[in-house]
């Protein structure tokens, strides 16, 4: 076997999109990976390691064979029936599959199988050297790069993402010779565009990383982002603040530098005045600098940026990055000095001028449907409807402002804060920021009871204005956002506890669009004309689709909870009417299903239904109705149904409350009994008064466990 080395490929660069730099990198390595495995080299791919900085993408294989083992191939040729005349004379098909395969017919096999013969060719080649594979290796799995746009330069035929400058390709000391766009192999890397501009020389493939990191190129993504992490925490020990690196935005600062150190910096303390968000949104979205806070959590005047060198003159580095965030510092002062000029509710007119969907209307028709909705839902779950609808108007106002004009993130939060300082009640301007939350996955749904009731109705005319239109998601694409909206509905409803009636929810939104948009969203028949469909059969038809769709997102949610998609079915099968009813119904089930009695319970609720299914056939109705004792033969039938009596009456009380643990850890007491008559009653009997007892007596048994969930599905 030929002697196993670390492998090193390193391609130099141009500097990488840093936001997608991460991804390129995984890419690449996943591609090394690939075509190493398919090729049959062995090779510790486990262990295999991608590298990445701005200017370079790497991958690190240990314990590479230098060689292929031996390739056995075999190719299949015609079928034996079709490759042989009458004379048993080869066919010019098997003459010219032997010549492709570059042998005489008499050198194929044959291949007998249960669908019939063919002529093989079977041989063993070599395997080839690593030196000979490794270009092809390196080429197939640069193009299967996620690039969506590659670029050329110069006069070359290839393209990539950026520019290439180098390739270094090392089996252990060894170079592996070869060219990938246009660049030969070589030992040579290439250290900090700066502090070592001089080529760097690797003299073995595990040596690589040392060599780089001496050249002041940290090589290691996560080795980067551990120094800036300390960098960040040395420099804000200087300001005494606390430094709010945001993960994301540690991710992309990581990928903009090589060698980072980070540069304590100040701003005037005149900018303060400003909302902190606008700040803190400016630095780490424009500049990449991280904020610092003092022990109460209150904005200061320091930052930190982080440079991709170790200045011999750090403060010229820190009068630039405060020479260039005192521009963007002062118009955001600027924006929310005017804005403040000019009242919120005065943006209400203007909305009618910014289109929110063609058929939907403006945003002014938006605010109108959302106030409606929220007045109503605020009756209903006991919340102030005045300060809802006031929210409701105000929602979209902010929109118009210079401030979210310019970052469009802070809406909401600028709402929040323009509400405040003109007078607006607490709870509206509250409203007016929550109402967006979750923003994004693992977010907090409001807190605020305004905002949960503006944060359904908005979620409710979105979800139902968008689907009415027909541009509900589709595979990947879902512009506006509405599986976010889904869930975010389903969130607010759920652990807000609002008890509202998610169908006749969808049903009110649905009943405040416009005809215009109930007709858009129908797809032309064969004439090219839409169907006409009552206004009616639209919205019922488009309530159903609502519903599922936010089920569906509950599924997700459910799951990731550790709930079972068994459990989730069995409640959805009831169809709660309230989320809230429905989380406490699930939550009921899951423990439910802990209990001992649970599996056999769930076995005979699974076989009533199936029982009580197969005579509503042959009958044409439903069995049920009240139980007569007169009809029993049993003492199985008189235990079962005294047991069902005596659970009913236990259960009113918990039912009502919707105490639904309670209620199944009472039903569970059943299993005796119901077991005692599956094993002693034959329910189909001959005198059909005492057959039609008997399944009156399971129907309210599958009734009582029914009022929680449908265990038969568990």
């Amino acid at each position: 076997m030929s002697a196993a080395k670390s492998l090193l490929i390193e391609l130099g660069t141009e500097e990488l999109p840093p936001r997608a730099l991460d991804e390129l990198s995984q890419a690449f390595l996943r591609g090394v990976v690939d075509g190493l495995s398919r090729r049959g080299v062995e090779a510790g791919l486990d262990l295999a390691r991608a590298y990445c900085t701005p200017r370079r993408l790497a991958v690190h294989v240990p314990a590479v064979a230098a060689t292929q083992p031996e390739q056995h191939v075999e190719r299949r040729g015609p079928a034996i029936s079709a490759a042989l005349d009458a004379q048993g004379q080869p066919s010019k098909a098997l003459q010219g599959f032997a010549q492709s395969c570059g042998v005489d017919v008499a050198q194929l096999e044959k291949l007998e199988t249960d669908k019939g013969a063919w002529f093989v060719f079977r041989a063993v080649k070599p395997g080839q050297s690593l030196a000979a594979l490794l270009p092809e290796i390196v080429e197939e799995a640069l193009k299967g790069l996620p690039i969506p746009r590659p670029m050329r330069w110069a006069d070359h035929d290839y393209s990539f993402v950026r520019p290439v400058h180098w390739l270094v390709m090392l089996h252990g000391a060894d170079i592996v010779d070869g060219e990938v766009l246009g660049l030969k192999s070589g030992r040579m890397s290439r250290g900090h565009r700066f502090m070592h501009p001089d080529p760097v020389h690797v003299a073995d493939a595990d040596s690589w990383l040392d060599a780089l990191r001496a050249a002041k190129v940290l090589a290691d993504p996560a080795e980067r982002r551990e120094r800036i992490r300390e960098e960040v925490a040395r420099a804000a020990a200087q300001t005494g603040g606390a430094p709010r690196l945001d993960a994301a935005l540690l991710d992309e600062v990581a990928n903009l530098v090589e060698w980072p150190a980070a540069i304590a910096c100040t701003f005037e303390r005149e900018f303060l005045a400003v909302p902190p968000e606008a700040l803190v949104t400016t630095m780490e979205t424009n500049q990449k600098f991280v904020p610092v806070f003092d022990a109460a959590g209150a904005l200061t005047e320091h930052f930190i940026g982080i440079a991709n060198i170790e200045s011999k003159d750090p403060v010229q580095i820190r009068k630039g990055y405060e020479r260039v965030i005192r521009p963007r510092f002062a118009d955001a002062k600027f924006f929310w000095d005017e804005d403040l000029k000019s009242p919120l509710a005065g943006n209400q007119a203007q909305l009618k001028n910014v289109t929110y969907q063609q058929a939907l209307g403006s945003l002014w028709d938006k605010s109108v449907r959302v106030a409606e909705l929220a007045r109503v839902i605020a009756g209903r779950v006991g919340v102030d409807a005045g300060a809802a609808t006031r929210a409701a108007a105000l929602s979209k106002c902010d929109l118009l402002t210079r401030m979210v004009g310019e970052f469009a993130e802070l809406q909401g939060v600028m709402g929040r804060y323009y509400a405040q300082r003109q007078g607006e009640g607490e709870a509206v301007a509250l409203a007016l920021d929550s109402y967006y939350q979750p923003r994004f996955a693992g977010d907090a749904i409001a807190a605020d009871a305004v905002g949960q009731v503006l944060a359904v109705a908005e979620r409710l005319d979105t979800l139902s204005g968008i689907f009415a239109v027909g541009m509900k998601p589709s595979g990947n694409k879902d512009p506006f956002a509405l599986r976010r909206a889904a869930l975010g509905l389903a969130r607010t409803l759920v652990e807000a506890g609002l008890e509202l009636d998610l169908r006749a929810s969808f049903a009110e939104a649905l009943e405040l669009l416009p005809e215009a948009a109930l007709a858009a969203g129908l797809k032309p028949g064969k004439d090219g004309k839409p169907p006409v469909l009552a206004a009616g059969a639209r919205r019922a038809a488009l309530l159903g689709e609502l519903v599922d769709f936010v089920f569906d997102r509950l599924r997700g949610y459910y799951a990731e909870l550790g709930f079972t998609p068994e459990q989730f079915e069995a409640v959805l099968a009831v169809a709660p009417a309230t989320l809230p009813d429905f989380d406490r119904r699930l939550r009921a089930v899951a423990e439910f299903v802990r209990r001992p009695e649970a599996a056999s319970l769930a076995a005979a609720n699974k076989r009533v239904a199936n029982i009580l299914r197969k005579a509503e056939d042959e009958s044409g109705r439903a069995p049920g109705g009240p139980v007569d004792p007169a009809c029993f033969e049993s003492p199985a039938e008189h235990d079962l149904a005294q047991a069902l009596d005596a659970a009913l009456t236990d259960t009113a009380a918990p039912r009502a409350a919707g105490d639904y643990t309670a209620v199944l850890a009472r039903l569970s007491r059943l299993q005796a009994p119901v077991d005692a008559f599956f094993d002693n009653v034959l329910v189909n009997a001959e005198d059909a008064r005492v057959r039609a007892n008997r399944l009156a007596l399971l129907a309210s048994l599958k009734a009582q466990f029914a009022a929680v969930a449908d265990i038969a599905r568990l």
